[in-house]
């Protein structure tokens, strides 16, 4: 049986189509691989090249380039991080796919940025007609067991209902560097769905990387 009567807003007996989209959305979902495949394609390609000419000035700034950010703390940090953003990003669009959270069309809502916090991530989403910000509050343990984290919050946009902030809390707050986040696109204005949230999220607010070892 259903928690919230919002988990399942189609009847039972309808068959829907399987969620899917066109093929610009699903590039979108994957453009950070493609960015690093193609990175990566192009510095193999500049690696071969120089070394085939005897030329092996510019292998040495390239692997250093790559090295040495790896070997500090600083740079696994920022690896680490990022990469939970990504998979942050996949898993809440796997969650879209397993859940009610598509169209009849089977199209899920689009997550247009994500950016590391002090706790964890925060994804700017843009819904799909028919798709609420409280039909990610009613998800939000599903959203937060997908993306192996303590819990997921959900913020709506003051103006345009069809954005909205899922924030995945991973962490206990860490002090750190300045970030742009995503205040600079939208602003301060958005609303929290749970009455136990009194604030909206401050999107400016530092952040610190994930320390790892």
């Amino acid at each position: 049986m259903s928690r919230n009567p919002r988990n399942q807003i189609y009847p039972a007996n309808e068959d829907l189509p399987a969620a899917g989209s066109g093929l610009l959305a699903r590039l979108w979902r994957i453009r950070t691989e493609l960015l690093l495949i193609g990175a990566l394609t192009l510095f193999v390609l500049t690696l071969l090249g120089a070394t085939q000419q005897g030329r092996w000035w510019p292998f040495i700034m390239l692997t250093s380039a790559v090295s040495v950010p790896a070997v500090t703390r600083t740079g696994r940090n920022w690896v680490a991080a990022h990469f939970w953003c990504v998979a942050t990003r996949h898993r809440l669009q796997k969650t879209c796919l397993e859940t009610t959270m598509h169209t009849r069309a089977g199209r899920i809502p689009l997550v247009l940025w994500i950016t590391p916090t002090r706790t964890g991530e925060k994804a700017l989403v843009m819904t799909r007609a028919g798709i609420s910000a409280a039909e990610f509050e009613a998800y939000a343990e599903e959203i937060a067991a997908a993306c192996w984290a303590r819990s997921a919050n959900v913020y709506r946009h003051r103006k345009w209902a069809h954005l909205l902030i899922v924030e995945v809390v991973r962490r206990d707050e860490l002090p750190g560097a300045a970030s742009p986040g995503l205040a600079r696109l939208y602003g301060h204005a958005w609303v929290a769905l749970r009455s136990d949230l009194e604030e909206p999220p401050d999107l400016a607010r530092p952040y610190a990387l994930p320390q790892v070892g």
